[in-house]
């Protein structure tokens, strides 16, 4: 059987793929996404563009699909800038691909995973946002291509607080 090459055990620590995607436009501002507030996660709160793999995807086709459904936004140039590694528990985790992406005079549309927003970058602190964009964004912001990639690992303390750590 094919699959068994690649060494798949479920006693093992396994991920699930998401990807996360930042569109900045020439006017200092990032597209964000006010999640609705009848989101199980993050309602209220502004987060990147993004969600999960599908089966089948690469990383970057599965960031493209879900700024087209997202957004409506397609055909736009994204760059891997990022990844990051967050430790739910002992056996699982989020391996979440960070894109990022610049666009001049692209239409967007809403869709029901909540309110988009064109957020000027100097009033992101201001901002009630998902916890780890307060960090992050601004490192994705000033990321270029010439730089290594961020990497980064989340994990959750006994007080189930999320850690931070990127380099």
């Amino acid at each position: 059987m094919p699959s068994s090459e690649q060494g798949v055990d479920v006693k093992r620590f396994s991920v699930v793929p998401r990807s996360l995607i930042f569109l900045f436009n020439d006017k200092n501002q990032v597209l964000l996404i006010k999640g609705a507030e009848n989101k199980r996660l993050w309602a209220g709160k502004y987060n990147g563009l993004g969600g999960h793999i599908e089966p089948g995807e690469d990383v970057l086709e599965g960031a493209l699909r879900e700024l087209a459904e997202e957004a409506g936004v397609e055909a736009v140039p994204l760059r891997l800038c990022g990844q990051v590694l967050v430790t739910v528990n002992r056996d699982q985790g989020v391996a979440i691909f960070i894109f990022k992406g610049k666009v001049k005079g692209v239409e967007i549309r809403a869709s029901r995973e909540g309110e988009l927003e064109w957020i000027s970058l100097d009033s992101l602190s201001s901002l009630p946002m998902v916890k780890d964009l307060y960090e992050l964004l601004p490192r994705v912001a000033a990321h270029s291509k010439e730089e290594p990639i961020i990497i980064g690992k989340y994990t959750y303390n006994k007080r189930d607080e999320l850690e931070i750590s990127l380099r």
